[in-house]
């Protein structure tokens, strides 16, 4: 089993989340490699069995690298293959969505698309709180990603 974990990061919160996924899921025996989403040149699905695509919620959606990045993900071959989202936001963009009950989260985006692209869903989203516009994660944000991270390995495994 082998999968990708591809992150894009405005003040480096993302990275820690997307970093912190991809050492869990290798500590709980799935291989996984990490790339920023503009070193990604060519993504084949023959290459892995699972994608992981995180960005930062910017105006109630994902970033223009990771959407550019989600049109390249067009062809049959990921059919079926599973997929997790996740995202980091601040308190405030939780309760907007909330509150007016609307998808504003970079991670319900990017689940959206990579669903439009018949990949199967392996976990609801992960949202990782940022205090701020520009961090730091919340205290126990690495601790819930890794939580998230175990979950889905022991998925991956069934």
């Amino acid at each position: 089993m082998k999968g990708i974990v591809i992150y894009d990061t405005t003040h480096g919160n993302t990275r820690k989340v997307a970093e912190t996924i991809a050492e869990t899921l290798r500590e709980s025996g799935v291989n996984a490699d990490l790339f920023y989403v503009k070193k990604v040149k060519k993504l084949s699905a023959k290459d892995y069995d699972f994608v992981v695509v995180g960005s930062p919620t910017r105006f109630g959606t994902m970033s223009f690298a990771v959407k550019g990045f989600l049109g390249k993900v067009k062809s049959k071959e990921w059919t079926n293959k599973p997929f997790a989202a996740f995202d980091t936001e601040n308190p405030e963009n939780i309760e907007r969505a909330r509150a007016e009950n609307k998808n504003w989260s970079a991670a319900e985006k990017i689940a959206e698309k990579l669903k439009g692209r018949q990949m199967s869903q392996l976990l609801p989203v992960h949202k990782a709180v940022v205090l701020g516009w520009k961090g730091p994660l919340q205290e126990g944000e690495i601790e819930r990603a890794k939580e998230y991270a175990a979950e889905m390995a022991a998925k991956l495994k069934k």
